[in-house]
């Protein structure tokens, strides 16, 4: 979902999971490498360092043409058990920021994006939500492909959490 008139990303899913677990599946390289990007592709890599500051390297592998898809960013805020703000970008395999374009993807891309994803308990169960701000340049078709590969993550997610 998105709100045309502010040009962000809002996506929410309810989890059938303790708060704590899915808070660990999203913190930690083991457990992100299980679930990280959407069908078809896998995560070798997932480099965190889960403080204030620290940053993380991801790589996506296109499994139908081995192709990487690297990214990295900074943990801006972390409220243990309760929110993760990050500034992401599209990166190379030694981490440098690269613009989207070097994937071949086009210009309207931010080269940073801010990314916020909170953790509420909800009678049992985890509402994760993340949130994009700033996308001004996307189009409907950026706004409906991060939709898809989200919701592609996030099912994978589901599975590891059950």
């Amino acid at each position: 979902m998105n709100n045309q008139n502010e040009k962000s990303f809002v996506l929410e899913r309810v989890f059938d999971a303790p708060k704590e677990k899915v808070w660990k599946a999203w913190t930690t390289p083991e457990m992100v490498k299980k679930w990280w990007g959407p069908n078809g592709f896998s995560c070798p890599v997932a480099n965190i360092d889960f403080t204030q500051g620290g940053k993380y390297l991801f790589c996506m592998r296109n499994e139908a043409d081995s192709k990487d898809y690297w990214s990295t960013g900074e943990y801006e805020k972390i409220e243990p058990m309760e929110r993760i703000v990050v500034s992401d970008s599209f990166a190379d395999a030694e981490g440098n920021r690269m613009p989207a374009s070097y994937y071949g993807m086009g210009s309207d891309w931010p080269t940073i994006m801010n990314i916020q994803t909170t953790f509420d308990e909800v009678d049992g169960k985890t509402k994760l939500t993340i949130k994009y701000d700033n996308l001004a340049g996307f189009s409907e078709k950026d706004f409906q492909d991060m939709n898809q590969g989200w919701n592609e993550s996030l099912d994978k997610l589901e599975k590891v959490l059950a």
